[in-house]
């Protein structure tokens, strides 16, 4: 089976194509519409216009199909009650699994194509809202049969069923805010992304309530993506005015919010601001894409079945070292975070110390050795860390290509906690 990043022609016009001179000459700023609040969705009358006096004039079937897994149900169940109370007739489809498995998404398209909704509503975390993006293109296009070939240059044509509103439960990935989705090919045992303007939702709904039954392992991994989220966007070479400044806001809200949050998960400033910092970095990485962080993370979860957040989180510091070689973009980071610096080497040195002694206050450890790898495990299974890594679509948008020697280079420094020097 071929996925659409392996094509030769995209691999060599992705880094142009993102690139500030390319990009310049038309930008297209996408978000959804924002509902953000305790009261988002309310169960009472409102002082001025709701979330309901948004979605209703867009439906006007009235018919809103919901996606969740078994946890999120309780928090679906809600929203549900929120869309009947305006009229809405609704079903609920609660069989979404970890990672996004295609089969599970093929399965979740059906049945929305059984109902005829014209509202999807995504509510749980980064792999509910990716399944119900995946299957709502399958709704939108019964022509489409691979998931894994749709290209970010083909034309999806969406919404002509439905629109799509997304609720998260965790304040992570920001998928309620991108045009991303991540899907798992159980059968080849790999993460396949989707990146396409169209799947940008409708309305994203942030409740700060939903995300505090997160354990503090949870609220960790989950907060790291938002950091890798967001340390990409600042050095990525596609980032421009609009991303660069909500990319640094994230950064400064993660490293001031999520030590809160994980120590006390019912802290709710901690979790409303953390939730905002997830659609931040979302609307920033959304716009200019991450590189290393994910390419890599996304080889390690796949291959040692690691939750994302974690994997993505756990590559800052080589990301860091290893894209300094051609960038200083990490001062801003530095600036940011208050850290004083002599000059961009000097900077670099303290930025990583920051970022590794935040992660040691998560619980996370800093060496892959510490995670419970083997070195035998790891010498086995390096071949294909290298081989996901390098053919991942972000290993195209780093600022500093990569080659596959390299990568083994990093992992290797990964897995003892060695500095990148090369």
């Amino acid at each position: 089976m071929g996925y659409w990043f392996e094509n030769p022609t995209l691999k060599a016009l992705a880094p142009l194509a993102l690139s500030t001179s390319i990009k310049g000459l038309t930008t297209i700023f996408t978000t959804p519409k924002l509902f953000i609040g305790s009261n988002a969705f309310p169960e009472g009358p409102v002082i001025g216009p709701s979330t309901m006096d948004s979605l209703a004039p867009r439906c006007p079937k009235k018919r809103a199909f919901l996606v969740t897994d078994d946890f999120s149900k309780r928090f679906a169940s809600k929203a549900a009650r929120f869309l009947e109370s305006g009229g809405f007739k609704v079903e609920m489809w609660a069989k979404c699994q970890p990672e996004a498995p295609m089969e599970v998404v093929i399965e979740c398209a059906q049945a929305i194509k059984d109902f005829g909704p014209d509202l999807i509503m995504a509510v749980g975390g980064g792999s509910v809202m990716d399944s119900a993006k995946a299957a709502w293109i399958l709704y939108e296009r019964p022509d489409i049969t691979d998931l894994g070939m749709i290209s970010p240059l083909d034309k999806l044509n969406l919404r002509g069923k439905a629109v799509l509103a997304a609720v998260p439960t965790t304040s992570g990935t920001g998928s309620e805010c991108t045009g991303a989705a991540v899907l798992h090919d159980t059968a080849a045992h790999r993460k396949i992304p989707i990146a396409h303007a169209e799947l940008v939702p409708d309305f994203a709904i942030l409740v700060p309530e939903y995300t505090m039954t997160m354990p503090p392992k949870l609220t960790a991994g989950t907060g790291l993506d938002v950091l890798a989220h967001a340390m990409d966007a600042v050095t990525t070479p596609a980032g421009n005015e609009f991303t660069e400044p909500l990319a640094l806001k994230a950064i400064e809200m993660v490293f001031q919010w999520l030590p809160r949050a994980y120590k006390n998960g019912q802290d709710r400033e901690a979790r409303h601001r953390m939730i905002i910092a997830a659609s931040i970095a979302g609307v920033a990485f959304g716009m200019s894409g991450c590189h290393l962080t994910h390419s890599f993370g996304h080889s390690l979860g796949a291959v040692f079945n690691l939750h994302h957040g974690l994997a993505v989180g756990f590559f800052i510091p080589q990301t860091l070292q290893f894209c300094s070689k051609i960038t200083d973009k990490h001062l801003l980071t530095c600036k940011t975070l208050n850290i004083e610096f002599k000059d961009a080497e000097d900077g670099l040195v303290k930025l990583v110390g920051r970022v590794r002694s935040f992660l040691t206050e998560l619980g996370v450890p800093l060496t892959l050795k510490d995670m419970g790898i083997s070195r035998e495990e790891f010498a086995a299974k390096l071949g294909k860390l290298v081989e996901y890594a390098h053919g991942d679509v972000d290993c195209y948008l780093s600022p500093r290509p990569i080659t596959q020697a390299q990568c083994a280079q990093v992992f290797n420094c990964a897995y003892d906690g060695r500095d990148i020097d090369f």
